[in-house]
């Protein structure tokens, strides 16, 4: 039987273990926060969305590859399928309590979607890979997860980056369109609630030089990459419940050659068919491989089959130098993140007073960082218990329980200023959101090292 004295130094070692990574985080952020901030201005906004370019196009791709190829296998791939299924269970949970705060918190219509958006849609991407690198900063047998923690960790968050991307690209990227109503409004002269969502839609617009951080932090570009000319309007609400705004031209009507395949459908309602086609053709799913997932698809090619990782990764490896030389480039992800995050929160929130209260952005701080959590917790456990899990891997259960934990994604922020949507909302929500991770971070951390690790 162990004594108290024994006791009380495995509690101390276990929130010291819990603990110090968030601190190392939190100083590198503290560092991107003076650097970037308006009054010392060390170093000038551009540079710091250069850097997030740099993350972007270079240090996550090649993180990503030197990592995830060298873990995974056929057998791994298989077994880890719960990951993605688990992003998606996460989303939809909070999404749940999104409409409870909503439901609770009464916000401005118009702000609907958005609070549920923002509950539901975490951070599974930066945030994730800052958190395990720095939780397996510690290798070898020194590790509580073992001395592949860290290679392992990358591939868990890069699997589940898949489906967050997606998700992006579909489910995020239409509900933060445009409310119809205040928009018509706009179009037809009129003011009243109409005037804030102006406000909102020219501001977002302009040259690189005079986009906040936020909309750069993440995924830099996506103004330009995915704007079209309707992706600052409501278009799906028009063509779905105002039919006299959308024109029959933009209908796209069937080939000729396609008469015979519809009179064998002709129990399908047309005109919803054409009007979903159009929403596909609308939805910049096409844009999906972006540098990290591109990396992502090339380490599991590769890693997938042994003749190529076997010229790949290894020590012996006839291209193993080049593997070398972005596993040097791969170190310079992690800081650099942490520093942009903190430019970021140097800006601070809008200047311009957000309309969804306090009342609703303490209810999504608290959905999101504090009863998410609980839920996921809840999840995992039943997943556990129906044997769903990677046996003995307490790495695999920390990382799915760390996709209810993280708070908003900050591609939220650049998704609201690419549609013109409560981008003054997406700042301010984002800010107090980090802020106060850094607690919630820190309390769940503990509590999943306490819940995982006793299992060691």
């Amino acid at each position: 039987m162990a004594s108290p004295m024994n006791e009380g130094k495995e509690v101390k070692s276990e929130i010291a273990a819990s603990i110090l990574p968030l601190l190392k985080l939190v100083t590198l952020t503290l560092f991107g926060s003076v650097l970037a901030h308006p009054k010392t201005q060390f170093i000038p906004r551009q540079t710091f969305k250069l850097l997030s370019r740099l993350v972007f196009v270079l240090f996550l791709p090649s993180l990503i590859f030197t990592h995830l190829g060298q873990s995974i296998t056929l057998q791994k791939a298989i077994h880890w399928w719960f990951i993605p299924v688990n992003v998606l269970i996460s989303t939809a949970a909070g999404c749940i309590l999104g409409c409870l705060v909503a439901l609770v918190c009464r916000p401005p219509p118009e702000l609907f979607r958005f609070t549920v958006i923002a509950t539901g849609f975490g951070n599974t991407g930066n945030i994730a890979f800052a958190v395990v690198g720095a939780v397996c900063r510690r290798r070898g047998s020194d590790n509580p997860f073992g001395p592949d923690c860290y290679s392992n960790g990358v591939s868990y968050v890069s699997i589940s980056q898949w489906v967050s991307v997606i998700l992006v690209y579909t489910l995020v990227y239409h509900m933060m369109e445009p409310a119809l109503e205040f928009r018509e409004q706009d179009d037809g002269g009129g003011g009243g609630g109409g005037g804030d969502i102006v406000e909102v839609v020219e501001d977002s617009g302009g040259a690189d030089l005079s986009r906040p951080l936020l909309a750069e932090a993440e995924w830099p570009g996506i103004e330009d990459q995915l704007g079209t000319e309707h992706s600052k309007s409501p278009f799906i609400a028009r063509l779905f419940l105002n039919h006299s705004t959308i024109s029959e031209s933009e209908i796209p009507m069937e080939d000729p050659g396609d008469q015979l395949e519809s009179i064998s459908c002709l129990a399908e309602p047309r005109v919803l068919v054409r009007k979903i086609r159009v929403v596909a053709k609308e939805t910049p799913i096409h844009h999906i491989l972006q540098p990290p997932t591109i990396a992502s698809l090339l380490a599991v090619v590769i890693g997938l089959i042994p003749p190529l990782r076997s010229c790949v990764y290894g020590g012996d490896a006839p291209l193993g130098f080049v593997t070398d030389s972005l596993t040097m480039m791969a170190g310079a992800a992690v800081p650099s993140v942490m520093l942009v995050l903190g430019g970021m929160l140097a800006e601070g929130p809008s200047d311009s007073e957000s309309s969804l209260g306090a009342r609703t952005t303490v209810g999504i701080v608290a959905a999101r960082l504090l009863v998410l959590p609980a839920v996921g917790i809840g999840v995992v456990w039943a997943a556990e218990e129906m044997g769903l899990l990677v046996g003995g891997d307490q790495l695999y259960r920390f990382v799915l329980l760390l996709q209810y934990t993280t708070p908003s994604a900050i591609l939220l922020g650049a998704v609201a200023s690419l549609r013109g949507y409560a981008v003054r909302e997406a700042s301010a929500l984002l800010f107090w959101q980090h802020i106060c991770a850094v607690f919630s971070l820190s309390f769940y951390t503990i509590v999943f090292f306490n819940l995982l690790l006793s299992y060691i």
